[in-house]
């Protein structure tokens, strides 16, 4: 009988990658709160994990010369940063609110967490399952 861990562990792999590299967009936005002009990003993490899921990468850099540098995007997966649209705009062109950011990094990370914890429990069944127990 054939073993396979891509069955075993789903999506949820590719979504704790997404969700790390979101919670680096989002800390990067906290970071630059007060640089003028500065543009808040994000992802749309549903679409990202369909892509994911489906194998289509649809927003692909194109590389126009040989000297560009190829990037892996989100974990293996291209991901169109989007820009936040502010509720408050700011004189100085900024858009990072503060306090949204933040709400959006903790529900991140705790989002992250819950996988981490599905992963988890994944791999102690699987050791029982393995040791006969």
């Amino acid at each position: 009988m054939r073993f396979d861990l891509d069955k075993v562990f789903g999506i949820h792999e590719q979504g704790v990658r997404i969700r790390e590299r979101r919670a680096e967009l989002l800390a990067g936005n906290l970071a630059n709160a007060d640089t003028p002009n500065y543009k808040a990003r994000d992802i749309d993490f549903k679409q990202v994990l369909q892509q994911a899921e489906a194998g289509t990468n649809t927003t692909q850099m194109k590389i126009t010369n040989a000297k560009h540098l190829q990037t892996d995007g989100f974990a293996g997966m291209s991901a169109e940063l989007l820009y936040r649209n502010p509720f408050q705009p700011s004189v100085d062109g900024n858009t990072v609110d503060s306090q949204q950011e933040k709400a959006q990094f903790i529900q991140n990370a705790m989002q992250y967490q819950a996988s981490l914890s599905f992963l988890s429990g994944k791999i102690k069944s699987l050791k029982s399952a393995l040791k006969g127990e």
